[in-house]
C-alpha cells in the first residue's frame, strides 16, 4: 500500500513527528518543567532538538495552540497557557488537551487587550503633551 508523504497509513501506530513534538511539549508542562506563563521553545530549538523542518515544528505549535496548551502573544512569541486547575492538564484516555483550553485563550485575549489600552493612554499623554506646546520628553 502507498501513502501520501506525512500521512499515516490506516492503523498506523507511529506518531508523525509533529506529534512527538506536540506530546513532549505537553509532558514538559505535566512534568512542571515549563509552566503556566513560560515560553515555549522557540522554533529554531525546536527544529536543532527534534532535527524537524521549520514546517514540522509549526505543525506541531498549531496543534499545542488548537488543543489549548499554549497562546501566541504577537511579536512576543509563544507561551504555556495559563489553566484555573492544574488538574486540567491530566486529562482522561482520549482527550489531548487541557480543559481549561478556551480559558486560557479567553485569558490571552484579556492580557492582549489590557496591553492595548496601557498603549492607547500612553499615546493620549503624548498627544496632550503635544497640543498643550510641549514636548514629549516635558512629562
Amino acid at each position: 500500500m502507498t501513502t501520501r508523504r506525512g500521512r499515516r497509513p490506516a492503523g498506523g501506530g507511529v506518531p508523525l513527528t509533529f506529534e512527538v513534538i506536540a506530546e513532549t511539549v505537553r509532558e514538559r508542562i505535566r512534568s512542571g518543567g515549563l509552566k503556566p506563563g513560560d515560553a515555549l521553545p522557540t522554533q529554531t530549538a525546536l527544529m536543532r532538538e527534534f532535527g524537524a523542518s521549520s514546517l514540522t515544528v509549526q505543525k506541531a505549535m498549531a496543534l499545542l495552540k488548537q488543543d489549548g496548551w499554549a497562546v501566541s502573544r504577537p511579536g512576543k512569541g509563544a507561551f504555556v497557557a495559563h489553566h484555573a486547575d492544574t488538574d486540567d492538564l491530566d486529562q482522561p484516555e482520549g482527550k489531548t488537551g487541557p480543559a481549561g483550553g478556551t480559558a486560557a485563550r479567553v485569558e490571552a485575549l484579556e492580557q492582549a487587550l489590557s496591553e492595548a489600552v496601557e498603549q492607547l493612554a500612553d499615546l493620549r499623554a503624548r498627544v496632550e503633551a503635544l497640543e498643550a506646546g510641549g514636548t514629549e520628553r516635558d512629562r
